[in-house]
């Protein structure tokens, strides 16, 4: 596999995330469409690392960003679940409204 078609995957995989995040009103799909954007991203950062300059710490920054995208998901669960009990609802045109 060559870094062309690696930064393919990537971009077809963005490109499915993009359309799930912006074509769904349900809050957790619109969160698997923002995690799959984000493994994209983290699919061609891996491309470049592995491809270009494989040193160790690129491997460091990847697991940083696995780490980083795992707290979001888990606060964007948090919030979902908050708006299915309070509002006995999962659709995010009732989420507008849930600041303060």
């Amino acid at each position: 596999m060559t870094l062309e078609a690696t930064l393919l995957i990537a971009a077809a995989i963005f490109s499915v995330g993009l359309y799930g995040a912006i074509s769904q009103q349900v809050v957790v799909m619109v969160m698997m469409g923002l995690e799959l954007m984000i493994n994209a991203v983290i699919l061609a950062a891996a491309g470049f690392w592995w491809f270009l300059a494989p040193d160790p710490s690129g491997q460091v920054l990847l697991m940083v960003v696995i780490a980083a995208m795992t707290l979001e998901m888990a606060m964007g669960f948090a919030v979902a679940t908050l708006l299915h009990r309070e509002r006995e609802t999962d659709m995010t045109d009732s989420a507008a409204d849930l600041a303060g």
